[in-house]
């Protein structure tokens, strides 16, 4: 079991940045992939970032280069950095785990726990 509140969203104007936390809660003593997922208005859900428990990351190529996973294993947070924002990343951003099955950098597999959403909202 894992809870998941994301933090960090805001109204910002575009070429600004903006860092997104997200604090994690385990019941269990499992490994946890982790990732960042955004759903745009009248869009669905997309990954553009995921970390692997020892670190190793993933970033979609629509984003890459201005989006940057981490994690902090000692205060339980997984944060996305955005910079250089376009009104185009406007969105809720989610953060997202599932258990440690496979590879954590695939993009096509299922998260189960999910936080409820930062809003990031971008003007020109």
């Amino acid at each position: 079991q894992v809870q998941l509140v994301e933090s960090g969203g805001g109204s910002v104007q575009a070429g600004g940045s903006l860092r997104l936390s997200c604090a994690v809660s385990r019941y269990t003593s499992s490994a946890y992939c982790m990732g960042w997922f955004l759903q745009a208005p009248g869009r669905g859900r997309e990954g553009v970032a995921l970390i692997d428990n020892i670190g190793r990351t993933r970033t979609a190529d629509s984003v890459k280069g201005r989006f940057t996973i981490s994690q902090d294993n000692a205060q339980n947070t997984v944060c996305l950095q955005i910079n250089s924002l376009k009104p185009e990343d406007t969105a809720m951003y989610y953060c997202a785990a599932r258990e440690w099955v496979g590879s954590c950098l695939d993009f096509t597999h299922r998260y189960n726990y999910w936080g409820q959403g930062t809003q990031v909202t971008v003007s020109s």
